[in-house]
């Protein structure tokens, strides 16, 4: 039972805390509330809860985006299905036609064939009527005494031709009759094949009448979740775009933290990025990760002052606590004196990073440039611009940055030269411990080129 409870204590304490701060973000990040907590807590701590409400939006604007994706493809489906059952309620119109005109012809048939079999009715009894009156004539004949028909003819041969002749009249009209008969039956058969066809048809378009109803009716539901859909995907947008200007602001502010004067949209910044892919073959959407990554990770950005040049001590910025490796003095102090003279800042007092667990910090503005580095770059920038670079101007930090990756790799705009550049960027090196920080560019490059895609 103790055991019990000391797991679920531990439950509370590791969980719980960030648990409520969840759920607390989405007051303690709004806009209007950011500035009063802003005003209680120093520039570091400021920009601590900025980088948090930044990453709570972003996260929030990746939920979205889900969701726009899901309803997208549910939007795309129904059209899909709204579209085959036109296609078919279609097809079903002209099969209707096409039997309703076959059923017209096979009617006009049929009244040929009515036609057909009243004529020959007509002819059968014409020929039975004639051939009564052979017969009538023949029993005539055969009535008469001999006598009578030896002295009516003047020849006894010209009774024996008459007899022959009436026969033969008879024999022919019998067969006359037999073929009459059997084209009356041949007609009242194909006449009833007609009927039983043109009936077979008629039934074929009651049939294919109701199909054309019932899609008719399953299309008008299926817009109808169509327009509801489309209603919830445009809900989803309008979300989406509200979560995305909160997040543009909070980085407007983060970059005015760390000394940038105007931090861009991301529209802006796509565009430089575009305009330096020519200069140095880096992509944009690789470009702009680094800096993000660089923005999101590099929380001892600005954080110390140095104070001793001759030994690259210096503090801490909001506690005032001392250190001793704000800044490597052999390597970057005197090209720090330098950069800083040249842009009229004061040194100790222009915030750079604070030293980690191991080397130096120093490191300086958005693109995270140690000076020596800097130095470099500076007079690169100065070949392309025509001045000095300012690292703390948003465009040379830019071009800064995209040359170095470029140095080491980037512009083979290769998976894997990217990710090398990113871990050389980083740590100088492509050690396998710092391989998240390659890993996570590289998945934030993908983010962006679906981003890019959309405001092309």
């Amino acid at each position: 039972m103790k055991n019990k409870v000391i797991i679920f204590l531990l439950f509370l304490v590791l969980f719980l805390p960030s648990f409520v701060f969840a759920e607390d973000l989405e007051q303690v990040c709004q806009l209007e509330r950011i500035e009063g907590e802003c005003d209680k807590l120093d520039p570091t701590e400021c920009r601590l809860l900025l980088e948090k409400c930044e990453r709570y939006y972003r996260e929030q604007s990746e939920e979205i985006e889900q969701d726009l994706n899901k309803t997208g493809e549910e939007k795309k489906t129904l059209e899909n299905k709204i579209y085959s059952l036109k296609r078919k309620i279609t097809n079903l119109n002209y099969q209707i036609n096409q039997s309703n005109l076959i059923v017209k012809d096979l009617g006009i048939q049929i009244g040929d064939t009515e036609l057909s079999i009243g004529k020959t009715s007509l002819r059968i009894e014409d020929s039975k009527d004639k051939l009564a009156n052979i017969l009538r004539t023949i029993y005539e004949e055969d009535q008469k005494p001999i006598i009578e028909i030896l002295f009516s003819e003047p020849e006894i041969s010209d009774f024996f031709n008459n007899l022959v002749a009436l026969e033969l009249l008879n024999l022919k009209s019998k067969e006359l009759l037999q073929d009459i008969k059997l084209l009356k039956s041949n007609l009242e058969g194909q006449k009833i094949s007609l009927d039983e066809e043109k009936g077979d048809l008629e039934h074929m378009v009651e049939i294919q009448t109701i199909q054309k109803q019932e899609n008719a009716e399953t299309k008008q539901e299926q817009e109808y979740y169509l327009e509801i859909t489309d209603a919830e995907y445009q809900k989803q947008l309008e979300e989406k775009q509200a979560v995305d200007e909160k997040a543009a602001e909070i980085r407007t502010r983060i970059f005015k933290l760390i000394g940038v004067s105007e931090a861009p949209t991301f529209g802006e910044a796509y565009e430089m990025a575009k305009q330096i892919e020519s200069i140095t073959g880096v992509r944009p959407a690789f470009l702009l990760a680094v800096l993000t990554q660089e923005s999101n990770i590099g929380k001892n950005v600005g954080q110390c002052y140095l104070k001793n040049p001759a030994t690259g001590a210096g503090e801490v910025i909001r506690t005032g606590r001392k250190l001793s490796r704000v800044m490597k003095p052999s390597r970057d102090v005197s090209p720090f004196l330098t950069i800083t003279g040249e842009l009229g800042r004061d040194p100790y007092a222009t915030p750079v990073s604070c030293p980690m667990s191991y080397g130096y910090g120093g490191a300086m503005g958005p693109a995270q440039f140690i000076p020596s580095t800097w130095m470099i770059y500076r007079d690169r920038l100065k070949a392309i611009t025509g001045k000095p670079g300012d690292l703390w101007n948003i465009k040379d930090a830019f071009l800064a940055s995209a040359l170095y990756l470029s140095d080491y790799g980037a512009k083979k705009q290769t998976y894997n030269g990217e990710w090398r550049a990113a871990m050389i960027y980083f740590s100088g090196s492509t050690k396998s411990k710092f391989s998240f920080y390659g890993n996570s560019v590289m998945k934030i490059t993908k983010r962006y080129e679906a981003d890019i895609e959309k405001i092309k």
